[in-house]
């Protein structure tokens, strides 16, 4: 017999009913996977253009940081309306390249989701 009992002594016993508990794992699952996506999705789009700067210089990462600061020395020169629409220029080909890429990868993703959320299906041998 315990002589205190606190608001958490409940916790340990309770478990959710046996209908909520599919729901709630599927959910979970969801938002794992989906979240796993986008910031792979995310990853790759951050990733293209430097994998592209270094290609085209050579792999050379001294050739590659010559190169950026002559950009950011042409951009700190620019007048404003150069300035955004560079920025406008940017963000829409970082737009562009993430939309590609989630058309891309999402027909294998949503079979993915497909295959990991069917319903088992119970087979029965006559024997």
């Amino acid at each position: 017999m315990a002589f205190h009992q606190t608001p958490f002594d409940h916790i340990g016993v309770w478990s959710p009913p046996q209908r909520l508990l599919p729901f709630l794992q599927g959910t979970c699952f969801l938002l794992i996977e989906a979240s796993r996506f986008a910031v792979s999705s995310l990853l790759i789009v951050l990733g293209l253009p430097l994998f592209a700067f270094l290609f085209l210089a050579g792999w050379d990462l001294g050739l590659l940081f010559s190169q950026l600061a002559n950009l950011a020395d042409h951009y700190r020169e620019a007048d404003a309306i150069r300035r955004i629409a560079f920025s406008q220029d940017l963000q829409g080909v970082f737009l562009a390249t993430s939309l590609g890429v989630l058309v891309a990868r999402a027909p294998r993703f949503l079979k993915r989701l497909e295959i990991a959320l069917a319903p088992a299906s119970k087979e029965t041998t006559n024997g």
